[in-house]
């Protein structure tokens, strides 16, 4: 059974840092894409970040300066890590995993996990 579980996310203040953390277990995913969504309240579900199993990263405009993206060499474990955040990037963050980075970028991931929640105070 595949399962993808986040942790990392907490409340801080504007200007600070976090960094998620999602480790992707249930199977082989050495040729597949992992990425980042977020939904804040009241708002749809939004692509974050996205890297291909051979390591082609895409970012939204928002995240982009600001956000990296990394997973480890054994492809299961995926990292955002979020600088300079703003009570705009407030929300629940969700890893996914697809076999492309369009997939991921669509939202048309295969798995999704439960979501970690950032919250961001000015």
């Amino acid at each position: 059974q595949v399962q993808l579980a986040e942790s990392g996310g907490g409340s801080v203040q504007v200007g600070e840092s976090l960094r998620l953390s999602c480790v992707a277990s249930g199977r082989d995913f050495s040729r597949w894409g992992m990425g980042w969504f977020r939904q804040a309240p009241g708002k749809a579900r939004e692509f974050v970040a996205g890297v291909s199993w051979h390591d082609i990263v895409q970012y939204a405009d928002f995240a982009k300066g600001r956000f990296t993206i990394s997973k480890n060499g054994g492809h299961n474990t995926v990292f955002l890590q979020m600088n300079a955040l703003t009570p705009e990037d407030t929300a629940v963050y969700y890893c996914t995993v697809a076999q492309t980075l369009a997939e991921i970028k669509g939202g048309t991931g295969d798995h999704w996990g439960q979501g970690t929640q950032v919250t961001v105070s000015s």
